[in-house]
This record gives structure tokens, sequence and C-alpha cells, in this order.
């Protein structure tokens, strides 16, 4: 069981951030789904279900958060710090049934990035 305290995006060193950007991009109705699912994932502080937050395999401890809207799946990629901040840094519309290498990869060199620039904080 994993717990997430508060959720953040991430912020390149130019300022920009990429799974905000993402988030604003969306469908009202998309996007509003999107922002429930994470505001649920704080909330239950743990126990939360996989159809909405899941831990990718294969990866250096991506999340994956997930919303489905009308017949269309988005997610937002991130990672958690040791003090239990979930830090979004990627976010598409999945349209295959597997996460896509490249998101992943995008996803992974965020955190990356962040790690070399502010540790684990």
């Amino acid at each position: 069981m994993v717990k997430v305290n508060e959720i953040n995006f991430y912020k390149t060193e130019s300022g920009n951030k990429p799974a905000e950007n993402f988030l604003d991009s969306l469908n009202p109705k998309a996007a509003q789904k999107m922002t429930w699912v994470m505001q649920f994932i704080e909330e239950r502080q743990g126990n939360i279900h996989s159809k909405y937050f899941e831990k990718l395999k294969h990866t250096d401890d991506i999340w994956e958060v997930k919303a489905k809207c009308d017949n269309n799946e988005y997610r937002i990629l991130g990672f958690i710090n040791e003090v239990s901040i979930l830090f979004l840094v990627h976010g598409f519309q999945k349209k295959s049934r597997k996460t896509p290498k490249k998101d992943i990869g995008t996803a992974e060199m965020r955190k990356k990035d962040h790690l070399r620039r502010f540790g684990n904080e």
C-alpha cells in the first residue's frame, strides 16, 4: 500500500510544467475526471484501487494516475518521493493496451532531472 500526502507538478528548469499543461489541454469533462482522481488519491492516503492509480512494472518507480472519460483513457505519470509527495511529470492519452515505452522513458527522464536538481525533496 502506498501513501500520497500531496500531489505536485514537476517543473522543468525553464519553468514549464508538462503534466499540468497536459491536464489544461484536456476537454473540460476529461480534465474534471482527472482532477477528481488526483483528489481521490490524496484523500485516500493509501489503499487506492488500481483502476485509478498503480505502479508501472519494469520502470524506475513510475506511478500511473488513470482516468477514463467518454471511451478515452488518460494517464499522468509520476513518482513518489521519500515524504510521500507524488510529482506528476508526464501526461498522455492512452491509445493502446500497454503504456508506451516512449512515455515511460519521458517520465523516467523527468524524474531523474527533478532528483538531480532537488534531491528527494
